[in-house]
């Protein structure tokens, strides 16, 4: 009768920095994919609610209707201003993953998963903080 071993909580706690490039893009993308559907399900939960008086056209062109109101205290709030700058690098990294991913999968770059995983880690950074000062415009800290 064989046993297996049991490695243990000690052992298994260090193990995350034995990981490769490919399995932090593995759980990243995982973990982004997560964070995009949340955001839809909120997304989509904020502007049904917010859709109360869509029939009204007097207070829609006085933009005193509830969509607008809702859409124009949400957007004057730093924080989410911040929240939208993370869910531009979620989602830029998880796209540039994903076609980091279909050239693998073609087989294009097979050699170099590791240097392109980076590149697409390099290349989020890059796009979310040339975005910054687009998403900071008139809001007061």
């Amino acid at each position: 009768m064989s046993q297996s071993y049991n490695r243990g909580l000690v052992e298994d706690f260090g193990r995350w920095k034995e990981f490769s490039a490919g399995m932090w893009a593995w759980i990243f993308h995982k973990f982004t994919g997560w964070i995009l559907i949340g955001y839809l399900f909120t997304h989509i939960s904020v502007l049904s609610t917010s859709l109360g008086a869509a029939g009204n056209e007097a207070a829609i062109m006085s933009e005193t209707d509830v969509y607008t109101t809702t859409l124009q205290g949400l957007e004057s709030l730093f924080l989410i201003r911040l929240l939208e700058i993370g869910l531009l690098a979620v989602a830029v990294f998880h796209i540039l993953n994903g076609l980091r991913l279909l050239m693998v999968d073609l087989g294009v770059g097979l050699e170099a998963q590791d240097k392109s995983f980076y590149a697409s880690l390099i290349l989020t950074g890059a796009i979310t903080v040339a975005s910054v000062p687009t998403f900071l415009t008139g809001v007061s800290i």
